[in-house]
């Protein structure tokens, strides 16, 4: 029997995330059995690297006799996160910079979408406001941070408001070029077919568009994480961000350590949730 619907959907999804990374010829010639082998191969030899760069490091650390205030070994950097995450004090931190995160990136892409197609659709919006939205990408958004401070306060609104800007622009270049640069052949095939406006959009221009606008997400993801933790370091009480400060008060390498290590599974956390 042929593959229920949902199948296809996924293999949509997945052949646009890999359009986007460059790797959809791969896919297409080597198949998804072959191309999960030498991905999966791939991973084996970027493992065998990092245990080779841990066990250098912890070398170097003990054979060195460096101060751990200084350079901490893997060793420890892992007690203090297997103490913070067994403990359970680094959770909450976790916890709210991931909310943060997730609130700023979906804030932000929805507005940068819904922005990228309205100006993508409206020739007089887009030459009149596109250069007031470029100027004003060379304002540093965290130099805004302690005027969202006075305006909002300390805590998660601050934060997730900086969050969202970052993530605005990437997504509303991305969408905006996505949906203009279409093929004048599916074009003419649509006006001749007696297509609307936003037929032409739904099922040409934003199709069309989804490796663009997904690499805009991917962007806006990588972003968001740095808004966040960022923007914690001006305002937050909690977060990775507040208790790497913390930390750096206390003098404690190991601790802000396995803080940056956290972030790497959070920023995937966010991968996850926003685009699939």
């Amino acid at each position: 029997p042929p593959p229920p619907p949902i199948f296809f959907q996924a293999e949509d999804v997945i052949r646009s995330c890999l359009l986007s990374r460059g790797l959809g010829e791969v896919y297409k010639r080597q198949g998804p059995i072959i191309f999960c082998a030498s991905k999966l191969g791939d991973a084996i030899y970027s493992i065998i690297l990092l245990l080779l760069i841990l066990i250098s490091w912890e070398l170097f650390c003990r054979v060195s006799n460096i101060s751990i205030l200084v350079i901490p070994p893997p060793s420890a950097v892992g007690l203090v996160l297997w103490d913070g995450l067994s403990e359970g004090y680094l959770w909450v931190h976790i916890w709210v910079t991931s909310a943060e995160m997730v609130l700023g990136l979906l804030i932000g892409c929805s507005f940068g979408f819904l922005s990228g197609l309205f100006l993508g659709e409206n020739k007089f919006l887009r030459e009149l406001l596109w250069p007031y939205i470029l100027a004003s990408q060379v304002i540093p958004k965290l130099a805004l941070g302690p005027l969202f401070i006075i305006w909002f306060g300390f805590g998660m609104t601050s934060t997730v408001i900086i969050t969202a800007l970052i993530c605005f622009f990437p997504l509303l270049e991305n969408t905006l070029t996505g949906i203009q640069y279409i093929p004048t052949e599916k074009r003419e095939l649509f006006r001749m077919l007696g297509a609307t406006r936003l037929q032409t959009l739904l099922k040409l221009k934003i199709p069309h568009g989804l490796p663009t606008i997904l690499a805009g997400v991917r962007v806006s993801v990588v972003l968001a994480l740095i808004g966040a933790v960022v923007g914690e370091f001006l305002s937050g009480q909690e977060g990775l961000g507040a208790t790497i400060i913390a930390a750096q008060g206390m003098m404690e390498s190991a601790l802000m350590l396995s803080l940056i290590h956290i972030s790497e599974p959070t920023r995937q956390e966010a991968i996850s949730y926003a685009v699939f």
